[in-house]
C-alpha cells in the first residue's frame, strides 16, 4: 500500500454475514450463532465488528433455527436484514441467495461468518483498505497458523497477489509447507461478484456452491486477486463446538481484562475475573478474584468490588466497596458498601455513604445518602432517608399476596431490631420503632412506636411442663444454687396456664 494514499474508504455497500448453517457439533436446540460468550451473542460480536465498518446494508443469511436469530436480529440488531436460504448449498450459493433476493450490490462488498466472534472491526477495516488502496476485485482475509493442518493454502505470485487457494487434501508437500491459510471472509466487487456467482460450479463431492471458487473465476477473467495477513492467528478462528466456545469466551475475556488493566483497573485475579463487552472502569477501581461483571456494569473511579461478587447492569460509584454481593440493575452510589452477602435487585439505589450490609435484601427501593441497613433486613418498595439506621432482622412487608406498597422511613430515623413496617406506613424524622414491633400505622416525627405484647413470666414451667429433659436439670440446679423455691400455685391457676401454654 502506497504511504501517499491516504487511509479513509467510502463506505461498503453490504457487509454479508453467513449465519445460516446447522451446527451440528454444538449438539444444541439454539442456532450455533446465537451462543454467548461476554455479553454477546456470537452473531452479536461479529455484526458489531462489522459496524465498524459503517456499511450502508448489513445482510444476514439465515437458515438453520431461522426463526431464533431473526427474533434475535430483532431484538439486538434491527438495522440487520435477515436474508433466508431455504437450503444450505455451500457458501457461494449463500451469497448469492442475498443478492437474489436485494439485488446487485454495486461497490464494496464484505462477505463473513456468523461463527467468527473474536474478530475485530479493525481487522475487516483493514481488510476494505487493503482492497480499495490495491484495486483488487477480490481481497482474502489471511493469516498464518502455527498448524494449518485442514486449512486452505494461500498461493502467491511474486507481485503479491494471490494466485490460487489450495485445499488441504489437494496440496502437494511443499504447498502444505506453507503457513499461510484462507479465512473464509473477503471483500468483493459487487458487479463482479454478482457475475462470478452465476458461473460458480457444483462440481465437488459435495455438490455444494464455493465461494473460493469465485476466486479463481475472477482471476481467470483477468482481474487481481489480493489477501490482507491478519497480524493474530487466534482472532481468525471460527467456533464450531462447545470446547472451541469456552477457548474463544477466555481469549475474548482476556482481551477485554487487558484492556481494562491497561487503562488503569487493578484486576487483582484476572483468571477468576469475567466481564462483559458493556463493562466500564474507571482508573483506579479495583475488582478482587471470582467476580463477575455482566451486561452495561460500570465502576467509578477507586471502586473496589469483590471477592466472590456478580454485579449485572449496575452503577458503582467513586470509591465504594461491594464484597461477596449479587446485584442486578442496582445503583451503588459513592463511598456506599454493600455486602459481605448482600443481594441488591432490580430499582435499588444507594446514595453516597450508605450501606447494605450483610445478609441483606433491597429491591425497588430508595437508600438515602449515609443511611444504614447494616444486617438481616429484607427491604422492598422503602424509601429510607437520609441516616436512617435499620435495625438487625427487619421486614418491610411490602407485599399483601394481591399489591405491593411501599414504606417510608424518614431522616435520621431510627427502626429497632426485629421490627415488621407492614406497608404501606411512614416512620417520620427522627421517630424510632421499639425492637420487635409490627408497624401497622404511621409514625409522627420525633415519636417512638411501640407494637409488642407485654411479657409475662410463669415461674416453674420448665420444671413442670419439661420434667426429665436437660432443660428442667439445668433449672433446678441454677435454682438450687441460687436457693430459690418454686412458687406454688393453686390448682385452678395452674390449669388455667396450662390452658394458655
Amino acid at each position: 500500500m502506497s504511504a501517499s494514499r491516504p487511509r479513509e474508504w467510502a463506505s461498503p455497500a453490504a457487509v454479508i454475514v453467513l449465519a445460516a448453517g446447522e451446527g451440528s457439533r454444538m449438539k444444541s436446540r439454539t442456532s450455533k450463532v446465537l451462543h454467548e460468550l461476554c455479553g454477546r451473542s456470537m452473531l452479536g460480536h461479529v455484526l458489531a465488528a462489522a459496524d465498524a465498518l459503517a456499511p450502508e446494508r448489513t445482510l444476514v443469511v439465515v437458515g438453520h433455527r431461522r426463526e431464533q436469530v431473526v427474533e434475535h436480529l430483532k431484538l439486538t440488531s434491527p438495522h440487520a436484514e435477515p436474508v433466508v436460504q431455504e437450503r444450505q448449498g455451500g457458501t457461494g450459493h449463500a451469497v448469492r441467495t442475498a443478492l437474489e433476493q436485494v439485488g446487485e450490490l454495486r461497490g464494496t462488498v464484505v462477505v463473513t461468518n456468523g461463527d467468527h466472534p473474536l474478530l475485530r472491526g479493525e481487522t475487516l477495516a483493514e481488510l476494505v483498505r487493503t482492497h480499495e488502496d490495491d484495486g483488487n476485485a477480490v481481497t482474502v482475509l489471511t493469516t498464518e497458523m502455527p498448524d494449518a493442518t485442514g486449512y486452505g493454502r494461500i498461493l502467491r505470485e511474486p507481485d503479491g497477489s494471490v494466485a490460487a487457494i489450495v485445499e488441504h487434501k489437494d496440496a502437494s508437500a511443499e504447498q502444505r509447507a506453507v503457513r499461510e491459510i484462507n479465512v473464509g471472509m473477503y471483500v468483493f466487487d459487487g458487479t463482479l461478484l454478482a457475475d462470478a456467482l452465476k458461473r460458480v460450479s457444483t462440481d465437488n463431492a459435495s455438490g455444494e456452491e464455493y465461494l473460493t471458487d469465485v476466486v479463481a473465476i475472477l482471476r481467470g477473467d483477468g482481474h487481481r486477486a489480493g489477501a490482507h495477513l491478519a497480524a493474530d492467528w487466534v482472532e481468525t478462528q471460527g467456533v464450531n463446538d462447545r470446547v472451541q466456545l469456552a477457548q474463544a469466551r477466555r481469549q475474548l475475556n482476556d482481551r477485554l481484562l487487558e484492556a481494562l488493566m491497561r487503562a488503569g483497573v487493578t484486576v487483582v485475579d484476572p483468571a477468576s475475573v469475567w466481564v462483559d463487552v458493556q463493562v466500564t472502569a474507571e482508573p483506579d477501581a479495583v475488582v478482587h478474584p471470582n467476580t463477575q461483571l455482566r451486561g452495561a456494569t460500570s465502576l467509578g473511579a477507586g471502586a473496589e468490588v469483590g471477592p466472590g461478587t456478580t454485579l449485572t447492569d449496575t452503577v458503582v460509584g467513586e470509591d465504594a466497596r461491594v464484597v461477596n454481593a449479587v446485584c442486578v440493575e442496582a445503583e451503588i452510589g459513592p463511598e456506599a458498601q454493600v455486602g459481605p452477602y448482600a443481594y441488591l435487585r432490580p430499582g435499588t439505589r444507594l446514595d453516597r455513604k450508605a450501606k447494605a450490609g450483610t445478609y441483606v435484601e433491597v429491591k425497588n427501593s430508595h437508600v438515602g445518602e449515609g443511611a444504614k441497613v447494616p444486617h438481616l433486613t429484607y427491604a422492598g418498595d422503602a424509601e429510607i432517608g437520609p441516616g436512617a439506621n435499620i435495625g438487625a432482622g427487619t421486614i418491610f412487608a411490602n407485599y399483601d399476596g394481591v399489591t405491593k406498597a411501599r414504606t417510608s422511613i424518614g431522616t435520621r430515623a431510627f427502626v429497632g431490631s426485629n421490627t415488621v413496617l407492614i406497608a404501606p406506613v411512614a416512620v417520620g424524622d427522627g421517630a424510632t420503632t421499639a425492637a420487635g414491633s409490627a408497624i401497622t400505622g404511621d409514625v409522627p416525627h420525633g415519636a417512638i412506636a411501640v407494637a409488642r405484647g407485654r411479657q409475662r413470666n410463669i415461674e416453674g414451667w420448665v420444671e413442670r411442663r419439661r420434667a426429665g429433659t436437660p432443660y428442667a436439670e439445668a433449672a433446678r440446679l441454677a435454682r438450687e444454687r441460687e436457693g430459690a423455691v418454686p412458687e406454688q400455685q393453686p390448682a385452678g391457676q395452674r390449669d388455667e396456664n396450662k390452658a394458655g401454654e
